[in-house]
């Protein structure tokens, strides 16, 4: 079973803030099973997308935990924006949690 939505950005807030960083939460999506996108900011202006992996990369062993997927890679902030109006019109349920770290390596997992 996976863990809620809620509770996994909750966690991950926690984690982030535990390791003097920033995190919020930009747009609150379901609490049981909304999908989790992750938009890093970095010192220089430009932002990293993290979205949720397809099913079809996660094999049995992770089928519980949550897993990512690069989906922008330190790009301008108005491509990423454009990008996520454009899966909010696809599903209205989604999270959107803005996080300033360097780092990312331990607090999510990536496919």
């Amino acid at each position: 079973m996976r863990l809620r939505s809620d509770m996994f950005v909750s966690a991950l807030m926690r984690r982030v803030f535990g390791e003097g960083g920033f995190a919020a939460i930009e747009r609150r999506g379901m609490e049981e099973a909304g999908a989790i996108f992750i938009r890093q900011r970095f010192r220089d202006g430009l932002e990293t997308l993290y979205g949720p992996a397809p099913q079809s990369l996660v094999d049995d062993e992770g089928a519980a935990s949550r897993r990512f997927e690069l989906r922008l890679d330190r790009a301008e902030p108005q491509a990423l924006e454009a990008l996520m109006e454009r899966e909010v019109r696809f599903d209205p349920d989604l999270w959107l949690v803005e996080i300033e770290t360097d780092r990312l390596d331990d607090l999510l997992t990536l496919v």
